[in-house]
């Protein structure tokens, strides 16, 4: 399932508007609404064993798939986090020693916690903690999968999970995911394709690895601009090229499923657009309208019950109660 594009409309990394957009493909409805979460809230890892322990030190906006799984989110420094399905993910058995972050709050504490790219990557690799898994939607399938992180600089790095093993890909080079294969692999694929020095032809089937290279592609073709509303556009033009139609949805497969929502964040200006593909509008959200003090109440946006809003949304979040996130081991069906 899914895609993700990061760019700098001005040309280079940081340059410009730094826009991040992805795709949420998956085999069913996710029931996904928005949330703002404020500074200050105490959360853990919701794993068995030792738990990672901590207090948000910035406000957010997420989309919470199922209202449980923290997927994809902006914080009010600019630090988007989004996680995508990856088969190959393998956390390792348990260690009830290690503090555990379950996966569906993994994303939130990355939005919690850091301001950049680099503060985050710097925590991961030299904290020795351990994500662990969750069943997520009716088939109770394991949510295992890869986070992409990027800033208002540019910057960018995805964390994947193999044999128990964590890797980091870190640097500004890294602006597009998919899912399977691994990253690395990805990576040394892309070469073979025409654009990239490589003569194989720009692959067009709904299989991750074409995603990849499409969308590494057309951002690389991307005009520049230093219009928001035109940086915007280009983004949401790449991930539309990504997105997969109704009808692919391979049970067997998660990662080859239709696309259910997008979102493009704004990492300058600070906006978070929401784009579902069962709705003929998009709805936005301005970081600067929210109140994310401590003590702030937790604010939705109700986005399954009324479908039909369109535009800026900052002033329709009502208060709701606290996002309560899935525990490690639960399953959301």
């Amino acid at each position: 399932m899914c895609t993700r594009a990061l760019w700098s409309s001005g040309g280079e990394p940081g340059k410009g508007i730094v826009v991040v957009g992805r795709n949420m493909d998956w085999m069913e409805d996710t029931r996904t609404n928005l949330w703002a979460l404020t500074r200050g809230i105490a959360r853990d890892g919701m794993t068995s064993g030792e738990t990672v322990r901590w207090t948000s030190r910035y406000g957010s906006v997420v989309a919470a798939m199922y209202d449980v799984v923290c997927v994809d989110g902006v914080n009010e420094k600019g630090l988007a986090v989004s996680g995508l399905y990856l088969t190959e993910a393998d956390y390792g058995e348990r260690d009830e020693r290690r503090p555990g972050l379950a996966i569906s709050v993994y994303g939130q504490f990355l939005l919690d916690m850091f301001a950049t790219v680099a503060e985050a990557v710097a925590w991961c690799e030299t904290s020795d903690y351990q994500v662990c898994s969750a069943a997520l939607g009716s088939s109770g399938k394991p949510g295992t999968g890869h986070i992409a992180l990027a800033d208002a600089a540019g910057d960018s790095a995805i964390i994947e999970f193999l044999d128990g093993v964590q890797h980091v890909h870190h640097g500004t080079q890294f602006t597009t995911m998919t899912n399977s294969p691994p990253f690395d692999q990805q990576i040394a694929a892309l070469p073979d394709y025409a654009g990239f020095g490589g003569v194989k032809p720009l692959p067009g089937t709904t299989q991750a690895d074409d995603r990849f290279v499409r969308t590494a592609y057309y951002l690389a073709h991307l005009p520049a601009t230093d219009d928001e509303r035109q940086a915007i556009a280009s983004v949401l033009s790449v991930t539309r090229g990504a997105a997969q139609p109704f009808g692919t949805v391979d049970p067997a497969r998660p990662n080859i499923s239709a696309t259910r929502w997008s979102t493009v964040a704004d990492l300058t200006d600070k906006v978070y657009y929401f784009e579902s593909t069962t709705s003929p509008n998009i709805v936005w959200v301005r970081l600067d309208a929210l109140d994310f003090s401590p003590g702030a109440p937790a604010l939705k946006l109700d986005l399954v019950s009324d479908p039909d809003r369109v535009g800026d949304v900052s002033a329709a979040f009502a208060p709701g109660e606290t996002l309560a996130y899935l525990p490690a081991g639960g399953t959301t069906s």
